[in-house]
C-alpha cells in the first residue's frame, strides 16, 4: 500500500492533526504524494510543518472558528495552489449520564464535533464547487448509529455529522464532489488522556466488545479514510463506512 501515489500533487486539509488518527492520516497522505494543511488547536503541530516544510502547513486554531476554517482553505491555495480533500477528524468526547450532563457540556461537545465539521465543510465546499471536484471525509463514530451509555452529547454530535455528510453528498454531487464518513469503534489513541490518567489502558478494555477481539489502531482508520478520499472510491458518496471490528454487526 505504501507504494501507492494516488494523492500525487493533491492538497488535503486535515483537522485534529495532532491526535493519533490525525497524525496517521497525514503520514499516509504524505507517503502517497499529497501536500497537507494540518489544523489543530494544539501548537505542537508546528513541529510537523518544520519536519516537512515543502509539504505541510500548520494552522493552529479552534476547529469550530469560521475564520480558522477559511484560513485553512486560503493556506491550501496560497502554498499549494489547490484543495482536493478535506478530512474532518477533530473531535471531543464526554462520558456522563444524561441526567448529569450540563447544558455547557452539551454545547462544548457539539461545538467541536458538529459545528467544527460544519464550518470546515462549508469553507471547503465553496471552493470545491468552483473547481467542480473534491472529496470530503468525516470521522464519525459507531456512536452515530448505536446507543452508548453515558454518551448522549458525544453520540448526538456524531449522529449530526453523519447526517451533515449525507447532505453534503447530495449537494456536492452535481459538482463532482463526494462526501463520505468512517464510523470507527474504539481506537488506541490518547483521546481520553485529558479525562482520565489511564486513558489508553481504559480504551483497551473495550477490545472484547468488538467481535475481532481488540480495538483499532490509528493507521487502520486512516487507511479507510484515504480509501474514501481517493479516486479508488470514485462512485462512493453519502456512505458511512463502519471501521469497528464488527461491533455494529452484532
Amino acid at each position: 500500500m505504501s507504494s501507492l501515489r494516488d494523492f500525487h500533487d493533491q492538497t488535503a486539509i486535515v483537522t485534529g492533526a495532532g491526535g493519533g488518527v490525525g497524525r496517521a492520516i497525514i503520514e499516509l497522505l504524505l507517503d502517497r504524494g499529497a501536500r497537507v494543511v494540518a489544523q489543530d488547536i494544539d501548537d505542537s503541530i508546528r513541529v510537523l510543518a518544520e519536519r516537512h516544510p515543502e509539504a505541510v502547513v500548520a494552522i493552529v486554531g479552534d476547529v469550530a472558528d469560521e475564520d480558522v476554517a477559511d484560513h485553512a482553505v486560503e493556506a491550501a491555495f496560497d502554498r499549494f495552489g489547490r484543495l482536493d480533500v478535506l478530512v474532518n477528524n477533530a473531535g471531543k468526547t464526554l462520558n456522563k449520564p444524561l441526567v448529569d450532563t450540563l447544558a455547557e457540556d452539551w454545547d462544548d461537545v457539539m461545538r467541536v464535533n458538529a459545528r467544527g465539521a460544519f464550518v470546515q465543510t462549508r469553507a471547503a465546499l465553496r471552493v470545491m464547487q468552483q473547481a467542480r471536484s473534491g472529496s470530503i471525509v468525516t470521522v464519525a463514530s459507531y456512536a452515530a448509529t448505536v446507543a452508548l451509555p453515558e454518551g448522549s452529547a458525544y453520540s448526538a454530535s456524531k449522529g449530526a455529522i453523519a447526517q451533515l455528510m449525507k447532505v453534503t453528498a447530495v449537494e456536492g454531487a452535481p459538482y463532482g464532489i463526494r462526501s463520505n464518513a468512517v464510523a470507527p469503534g474504539v481506537i488506541d489513541t490518547g483521546f481520553l488522556n485529558g479525562i482520565r490518567p489511564d486513558g489508553q489502558e481504559y480504551l483497551r478494555t473495550f477490545g472484547s466488545a468488538h467481535p475481532l477481539g481488540r480495538i483499532a489502531q490509528p493507521n487502520e482508520v486512516a487507511e479507510a479514510v484515504l480509501f474514501l478520499a481517493s479516486d479508488r472510491a470514485s462512485f462512493i458518496t453519502g456512505a458511512l463506512l463502519p471501521v469497528d471490528g464488527g461491533f455494529t454487526a452484532i
